[in-house]
């Protein structure tokens, strides 16, 4: 799953835009059956989720 930063969040801890992302991905994941392997968040600063 890769999630992007929404230039209109600005400085914000995590931004509205990658949160909602993270919901709209997820359910689509879950309709589909589907698991997540792995997350990456481009907010400026990388982070690896598992």
């Amino acid at each position: 799953m890769y999630i992007r930063l929404s230039r209109e969040d600005g400085d914000k801890q995590e931004s509205e835009s990658i949160g909602n992302q993270r919901k709209i991905i997820e359910r689509y994941l879950k309709e589909q059956d589907l698991n997540i392997v792995d997350e990456y968040v481009d907010d400026g600063v990388s982070r690896n989720y598992i």
